[in-house]
């Protein structure tokens, strides 16, 4: 049970810092052996591109889970609470959609990819990967969040006086 608690809170933010290290210690190499040693890696470059296409889709399930994604909110200004999290919920619904289908294609893709690439001979699937695992991490997420959102309308109803089974009291 710790591990699950471990990995919903941290799965996302350590596989971001690795990659971003990573990227960060191949791109400086690549970088030191052109100017200083006068060779350059013919590597460097391809997993470079492969880990941050990782970390654009890791990094969508993290915004979701921190809830950091940019959102417009003129509309919803004109509700009160209530309507903002009925807003909300659509919103969420409509994205968990949204991502779920792109898990399903994407992982339809990857097992029809046959191609290594061109410089590491990795399999592509590696890299078509990507958009489905951060894709359905962000589903996860996105079901998560929809729990809490009926969580905090069901208590505000409570608050209001209203059972949710009976109505009014």
């Amino acid at each position: 049970m710790k591990l699950i608690y471990w990995l919903d809170n941290n799965l996302e933010k350590y596989i971001l810092v690795f990659l971003s290290c990573f990227t960060v210690i191949i791109i400086f190499t690549q970088v030191v052996m052109r100017y200083v040693f006068d060779n350059s890696l013919s590597w460097s470059e391809e997993i470079a591109r492969y880990a941050f296409i990782w970390m654009i889709y890791i990094g969508v399930s993290y915004g979701v889970k921190e809830q950091k994604h940019l959102n417009v909110d003129a509309f919803s200004m004109l509700f009160e609470k209530k309507g903002k999290i009925i807003l909300s919920m659509i919103s969420t619904i409509s994205f968990f959609i949204f991502s779920l289908i792109i898990s399903i294609y994407g992982f339809d893709i990857v097992v029809k990819i046959t191609r290594e690439s061109a410089a590491l001979q990795i399999p592509m699937e590696w890299v078509y990967a990507a958009p489905a695992v951060g894709m359905a991490l962000t589903s996860i997420r996105l079901i998560q969040r929809l729990v809490l959102q009926m969580k905090e309308l069901k208590s505000l109803k409570e608050e209001k006086g209203y059972d949710l089974r009976e109505g009014a009291v």
